[in-house]
């Protein structure tokens, strides 16, 4: 991908942009950054920033020591942001680094989150009559925390013998199948390979949702997901983003699969609670979150950009 894919794109980025003549390029991620830094010349760049790659990184499979992606990491995020003219952090922890690794010029350094789909009824997510069904939805990548889940989920168990997990993903489960049938929980585990449009039917079956990545310096996209369905969530403190304790969710200490599980546990039986946050979960979603709102403030960012550029 790195070394054949990336430079096709910035090919093709290049012979449409001698084409149509780009007045602005938004770029996603660093891979999105580079493509179009080394595509174009002078044509405004805005970068936008979902993470920051020293705690990302070293999470991926790259068949590289583990200790050489820990050292390379910092200096990318430390060099390459410079080449964007703007940059849009979608949270203050990512502008905050930034900032002080001076990869960015504050003056142009922007937060604005995620924006999310509301997702369900206008009325919002009812909680399952049944009252034992906990969703993730996402990939199943090693930073999402699936060992943590499953072991969390192996305690839940325990206290609650007619728990289900509701899984929805595009991923294979083959790496945890292991784990799941050594914690005695596979047959509790329901796999649904779902498009984003059909998880907002999955959800309203299930009674949580559960959050259980462990570090996050942007938002994760489940989260808002969740808060959008107006479900209520269980989630580790180090991925949390905008989730208030007792307010919009439930906060655990990170990596306390025990912690864990005993707030999905309190999901499940206190319905009154858990239609609560929910309820609030979704009210901020509507108000911080929605496209309408997320996309006013980038166009304002586009504007500067291109303002400059002129």
């Amino acid at each position: 991908k790195l070394f054949q894919l990336d430079p096709m794109l910035a090919g093709l980025l290049r012979r449409l942009h001698d084409e149509l003549r780009f007045d602005l390029v938004h770029a996603h991620h660093y891979e999105g950054l580079l493509v179009a830094s080394h595509a174009l010349g002078e044509t405004p760049i805005v970068y936008d920033a979902h993470t920051l790659l020293s705690g990302e990184l070293p999470t991926y499979r790259l068949g590289l020591p583990r200790s050489l992606v820990r050292a390379v990491a910092p200096h990318l995020d430390r060099h390459v942001p410079r080449r964007a003219h703007h940059t849009i952090a979608v949270s203050e922890t990512i502008r905050d680094a930034l900032a002080r690794l001076g990869a960015s010029d504050p003056r142009r350094l922007h937060v604005i989150p995620n924006g999310v789909e509301l997702l369900g009824s206008a009325d919002g997510h009812r909680v399952a009559a049944d009252g034992r069904t906990v969703i993730f939805t996402g990939n199943l990548a090693p930073y999402q925390g699936v060992d943590l889940l499953l072991g969390a989920f192996a305690v839940l168990r325990v206290r609650r013998t007619d728990a289900r997990l509701l899984i929805a993903t595009d991923s294979s489960f083959d790496p945890y199948e292991a784990l799941a049938r050594r914690l005695g929980v596979r047959n509790a585990i329901e796999l649904h390979r779902a498009a984003f449009p059909e998880q907002s039917a999955l959800m309203a079956t299930a009674a949580v949702a559960v959050n259980p990545r462990v570090q996050c310096d942007g938002i994760p996209q489940k989260l808002l997901n969740y808060m959008a369905a107006g479900m209520p969530i269980a989630t580790f403190d180090g991925s949390a983003g905008p989730i208030r304790h007792e307010v919009t969710g439930l906060r655990v200490p990170d990596g306390d699969a025990a912690a864990l599980a005993a707030a999905i546990e309190r999901l499940l039986a206190d319905r009154e609670l858990a239609q609560r946050l929910g309820a609030a979960a979704r009210e901020q979603a509507r108000r911080d979150f929605s496209w309408a709102r997320v996309a006013a403030r980038v166009e304002d960012v586009y504007r500067a950009a291109l303002a400059e550029g002129r």
